[in-house]
């Protein structure tokens, strides 16, 4: 599995979430909501430190991982975040 986050959805992130400095960012599966990848589950984020982290990448003063605990959410698809300008917000696409 790999995690991909382009510089323009890192930059989302830091100006939602008024990061200022180097920071942890993970994706993490929670019941509920829509677009996930397995029906009734979608991603959240949280601000924390990994742990063990199975994917995991470093894209401007962001740290983005997802632990293994979750790596069954993913199902062996990698993970790509990419800045979605029509709706101004970060897009997740998985790939096999």
């Amino acid at each position: 599995m790999n995690l991909t986050v382009t510089e323009e959805a890192a930059e989302w992130y830091v100006n939602e979430l008024d990061i200022d400095e180097q920071a942890h960012l993970r994706f993490y599966v929670r019941y509920g909501g829509t677009g996930g990848l397995q029906p009734g589950f979608s991603l959240a984020i949280k601000l924390e430190e990994p742990t063990e982290p199975v994917a995991e990448t470093k894209t401007g003063r962001i740290h983005f991982f997802i632990e293994s605990d979750d790596a069954w959410y993913f199902d062996d698809h990698s993970l790509e975040v990419q800045y979605d300008t029509k709706w101004e917000e970060p897009s997740f696409e998985y790939k096999k």
